[in-house]
């Protein structure tokens, strides 16, 4: 008596003890899922130890979270008139009262510097102390800010255009905990949205707060739409398939106990819902359907034959419970190499889906059977479904097909490896953190907005190491800080920068009595009497304390950057890093690129070459199960090509669809060769039963196992394929074209291993028809006596 005979016996004999007992785990793990927390901070592609991270951490050491910042914007002619222009201030200083923020700066909140000659310091002067009541007191402080000021261009507001913007910034220990949640939908929406109906203006929003904010709130709507599109969906094709409104209830009763271990399981290792753990449940659905597909199929195929519920209800478990392990622990496989990249995002997204591949595996062969022993055995109507003549059909087609055309498939293969390769090299990298975002959002199209009229809203920082207090303030230094600036001016992807060259450059302006064309860095005459008022004075160093640190040993320049991918990142490092180079002595300074943009950007890089590491992992894996399993070398490489194939197909076309690799479609690869080697598995296993049976004849073998397995195949690849086109409901640009390329890989995969497969099977019939080289397996995945029924 084999292993599942044995568990067959006490799964059937101890049924109530077995739902009893997943009763009890559902229930735990569903007091699990009140601890699922939503991530608040955005996804760190890097290992914690990487460089690119522990340079961003020393920079938030000294300077803080950079983050904070949210901005306000107003492009409209007419907020330059009293009522609206008093309006906009006294908004702002709405914000200013709340305990959620920090500071505002707005144009209410401009302070001109002033060098008083008496006491030899800089003073703060406001630009205006009372609302202005006409419009010509509006337009002179418009010409005033826009012609005098030029500390704040690109800052408060875009001279050539018109458009004012304001800053608010909330307070830094506030910003990855979900009290920015709450400011962002209680407070700030609801104000802003009441000020454009009164006033009749389009207001802007925009900057990372918000955006992760309204991001994250897009993730939690869209696991409600996976896990129920998904049910829907599979529910649907199931019933198509199987006409039986019983087979579909069991089917998705286990799947909802899945998706409620699933999210039990997020809850109990405290992991953040991100873009990929969300993913979870629904693939779960995906993947627990095809499972159910098998047994029941396999249960009514008993039924048929010999009428016996007890004995179906076993031979369910016997037969089917190697085949459906191996194909669960392939799946798992692919999704478990991701546990051995460094990126937590990637590893946490790993465990979670190979443990969940897993329980569904155990779940779906108890619930099934035991489920089924306390119904009446399925009437004839119900069975009708495994005689469907366009079944038969598409089966004979396929035959044929392998029969009459094997040249035709070779030739195909061929072309399509070619056409795969030529796309592979046109595929780009993307590594913008924006660019998945909906588009259809307003929240991206005011991102677009600010990228127009200020140059971007993700910041890039630059931090300035002098090695020594008050280094920052030396002329020397300045001139080199200015070169940088310079730099970062010549990129239209860059807006313009901000740092103390500015605020040094205005206290000279500030010292020639306000004359703008002044607004320049200080001569080497002139720098000690300037900065002899600065030492004065206590009005510009507050504004100082926002550019440098309290010592003034470290200095930062900050700019906001567009949309941009990795290519032009790399370029725009390579620039600067070669200005840095040129001006910044190594011994005397150091130098660092840094900030949030630059820290995805790197780790995109970095999941790139991880990809290439976890799938070739996948397929080592794969391999050596395939060698272990048939015990034959010429097997590995047949029963990898028709699955590497839909991989170089699904890579080709991401080529000439210009969808770039990025850190969502990264997973198309890995999920698509774990679920594809499935079909595989279960036709080499029926394959090599077929051998022994046909004493070794591989035409009648070959021809025997497509009729078996091929139903099965086409059933399940039509569910993973609808079900996978779910993720295409998203608004998040990787999560439909993750959906859209893995259904249609696994559309490939099934084509794959039921055309070209069993074409190299009989193509290869002289060196794998011997039994000295297709040796005894080393598990019996199909039991024999399946060859009497």
């Amino acid at each position: 008596m084999n292993f599942w005979t044995k568990a067959a016996g006490i799964i059937l004999r101890n049924r109530y003890l077995v739902l009893l007992i997943i009763a009890i785990i559902t229930g735990l793990l569903a007091s699990q899922i009140k601890y699922m927390k939503f991530s608040y901070t955005e996804a760190n592609l890097l290992p914690e130890n990487h460089k690119v991270n522990l340079e961003y951490r020393k920079f938030l050491e000294i300077f803080g979270e950079e983050g904070n910042l949210v901005i306000l914007g107003i492009k409209d002619a007419t907020v330059f008139t009293p009522k609206k222009f008093n309006a906009w201030n006294h908004l702002i200083d709405n914000f200013n009262k709340l305990e959620e923020i920090d500071f505002t700066l707005s144009i209410a909140d401009v302070q001109k510097l002033k060098a008083d000659r008496n006491i030899r310091q800089f003073v703060l002067e406001p630009l205006f102390e009372k609302d202005p009541t006409t419009t010509e007191e509006v337009l002179a402080i418009k010409k005033q800010l826009f012609e005098k000021l030029p500390f704040y261009d690109n800052l408060l507001f875009n001279k050539k255009t018109g458009t004012l913007q304001t800053a608010i910034y909330i307070k830094k220990e506030l910003i990855n905990t979900p009290a920015r949640r709450d400011f962002i939908f209680s407070k700030l929406i609801p104000v802003v949205e009441k000020f454009e109906k009164e006033h009749l203006v389009d207001v802007r929003i925009s900057g990372m707060p918000y955006i992760r904010t309204l991001n994250a709130k897009n993730i939690q709507d869209e696991i409600l739409l996976f896990v129920l599109g998904a049910l829907l969906i599979t529910a649907v094709i199931f019933f198509f398939f199987f006409r039986s409104f019983r087979a579909t209830f069991i089917t998705l009763l286990l799947v909802m106990i899945g998706v409620t271990w699933a999210f039990g399981f997020i809850g109990w290792f405290g992991y953040e819902i991100t873009v990929l753990s969300a993913l979870i449940p629904p693939l779960i659905i995906v993947i627990g359907v095809p499972n159910a597909i098998f047994l029941i199929n396999k249960y009514q195929q008993e039924i048929k034959k010999h009428g016996n519920q007890a004995k179906s209800l076993q031979r369910v478990i016997t037969k089917v419970g190697n085949a459906t392990l191996m194909t669960n622990i392939t799946t798992a496989a692919g999704f478990a190499t991701f546990i051995f990249v460094k990126s937590n995002l990637l590893r946490e997204f790993g465990i979670l889906a190979s443990l969940n591949i897993i329980s569904i595996f155990i779940l779906a062969l108890l619930i099934i059977p035991i489920i089924y022993s306390f119904m009446p055995p399925p009437k004839s109507k119900h069975l009708n479904h495994l005689e469907r003549k366009w079944i038969e059909n598409v089966v004979n087609w396929m035959e044929k097909t392998v029969k009459e055309q094997r040249i035709t498939i070779y030739f195909a293969t061929v072309i399509v490896i070619i056409l795969g390769i030529i796309g592979v090299y046109q595929i780009r990298v993307s590594g913008s953190l924006i660019e998945d975002m909906p588009k259809s959002m307003d929240f991206y199209k005011d991102i677009t907005f600010f990228e127009d009229e200020f140059g971007g809203i993700m910041p890039l920082e630059i931090l300035i190491d002098t090695k020594k207090e008050k280094g920052v303030m030396k002329l020397s230094t300045l001139k080199k800080m200015n070169k940088i600036h310079e730099s970062i001016e010549t990129f239209t992807e860059l807006s313009k920068p901000i740092s103390v060259v500015n605020l040094v450059k205005y206290s000279k302006q500030a010292y020639y009595k306000g004359n703008p064309k002044y607004y320049q860095l200080p001569t080497n005459q002139e720098q000690n009497y300037i900065f002899s008022y600065s030492k004065n004075s206590s009005a510009n160093s507050g504004m100082l304390k926002s550019f440098a640190d309290s010592t003034g040993r470290y200095a930062r320049i900050t700019t906001f950057m567009k949309d941009i991918g990795t290519d032009k990142m790399d370029d725009i490092q390579e620039r600067l890093q070669t200005v840095i180079d040129k001006e910044f002595d190594k011994d005397r300074y150091t130098v660092t690129l840094t900030g949030k943009a630059l820290v995805f950007i790197k780790g995109t890089n970095y999941l790139i070459t991880n990809l290439v590491v976890s799938l070739s992992l996948a397929i080592l894996l794969i391999a050596i199960f395939m060698a272990w399993m048939f015990r034959s070398p010429q097997m590995i490489l047949i029963s990898l090509l028709p699955n590497i194939l839909p991989l170089l197909i699904t890579a080709g076309l991401m080529g000439f669809l210009n969808i770039p690799i990025k850190p969502s479609t990264i997973l198309v690869f890995s999920i698509g060769f774990g679920i594809s080697v499935d079909d595989t598995i279960h036709f080499l296993a029926k394959y090599r039963q077929e051998l022994i049976a046909n004493n070794w004849r591989i035409k009648p073998s070959v021809f025997g196992a497509l009729r078996e397995t091929g139903v099965s195949m086409f059933y399940t690849s039509i569910v993973l394929f609808f079900g996978f086109l779910v993720f295409t409901l998203s608004s998040f640009g990787g999560t439909i074209a993750l959906g859209a390329l893995v259904s249609v890989t696994l559309l490939l995969a099934m084509v794959s291993n039921l055309l070209l497969l069993p074409s190299l099977l009989l193509t290869f019939e002289k060196k794998i028809a011997n039994k000295k080289i297709f040796k005894e397996p080393a598990m019996i995945i199909i039991p024999e006596e399946d060859q009497e029924d």
